[in-house]
């Protein structure tokens, strides 16, 4: 999934996204409210890690201009403020939770996944369909009772098309997805990615079609 971090301590920053980035998720991360203002008005996240003392002012005043837009993105709120009335209104502004500074990372990542289970309207991470099983905070495929090894990438794509079956995915959506800003990546390199799934779902209902000058789509035969 994609990630937008709004933090100005370097250090924890660059730990976050190193965390996430090893499970797989894709982060864009900004500094001040202007630099948060300016990714968030370009790409759509799955989520939004929010610190609240920036250089550039409160997060909070972020957290309220992103709701005011009547963005639905869960927002998790990092925060040093440990009293509960600033706890309180920060869940009133709009936060989905909060993780109170200093944290674990563990924490962090078990509230995250947390959110998205609740934010995709289950408990269950486990999508099932016919003889296929997909863990994506797990990380696991299984085909036919066979476990199937997926490298990072590889499971965000497969995450990306079967949370939207039937819906085409033009290839520079899918390397918005998949890759940040920083990454120098062409639109050749989601073809290989969606070469390898295909083999992957050998053996199951689903298959990845090819429209061509339009992208991809995940069918369920």
């Amino acid at each position: 999934m994609k990630f937008l971090l709004i933090e100005d301590n370097s250090h924890l920053a660059h730990a976050i996204c190193s965390r996430m980035g090893f499970d797989g998720h894709v982060i864009d991360h900004a500094a001040t409210i202007e630099d948060a203002r300016a990714f968030s008005q370009t790409e759509d996240y799955d989520l939004i890690l929010l610190d609240i003392m920036l250089p550039d002012g409160d997060g909070r005043d972020f957290l309220k201009h992103h709701r005011a837009g009547k963005k639905d993105t869960p927002v998790i709120v990092l925060t040093a403020r440990s009293q509960v009335s600033d706890r309180i209104s920060i869940l009133d502004l709009g936060a989905d939770d909060y993780v109170t500074k200093p944290f674990d990372h563990a924490e962090l990542e078990a509230r995250v996944r947390a959110v998205l289970r609740r934010r995709g309207g289950t408990s269950q991470t486990v999508i099932r369909i016919d003889n296929l099983a997909f863990d994506p905070v797990a990380g696991t495929l299984e085909v036919a009772n066979e476990a199937i090894q997926l490298r990072n990438r590889e499971l965000r794509l497969l995450e990306l098309l079967i949370n939207a079956p039937g819906q085409i995915f033009a290839k520079q959506k899918l390397v918005d997805r998949l890759f940040s800003y920083d990454d120098d990546v062409s639109e050749n390199a989601i073809e290989v990615y969606i070469g390898r799934l295909r083999k992957h779902l050998k053996g199951s209902s689903l298959s990845i079609t090819t429209l061509r000058g339009l992208g991809y789509r995940l069918d369920h035969d």
